[in-house]
């Protein structure tokens, strides 16, 4: 792990995030007390359309409107 000042991490911050991309971390110190630690990104996997596929059935007529008692029950939180 590399250690570095806040006004070493301002002014290399580019080198530094080279580093991080290949695998370094980076603790940044004030006054020489640690503040922050530099670390890849955990990579972000999008989620698949249609993955819960087969998994759970709606009811018949779950789309369907509310009638006006049920809208109103609904909104008064019954």
């Amino acid at each position: 792990m590399i250690e570095v000042s806040v006004h070493e991490a301002k002014t290399q911050l580019s080198r530094l995030l080279d580093l991080v991309q290949d695998g370094e971390e980076v603790l940044i110190r004030r006054h020489g007390k640690p503040v922050a630690r530099l670390a890849a990104a955990a990579a972000v996997t999008p989620s698949v359309f249609g993955a819960m596929r087969g998994e759970f059935e709606l009811p018949e007529g779950w789309d369907r409107p509310f009638s006006a008692d049920e809208a109103d029950a609904f909104w008064a939180g019954k």
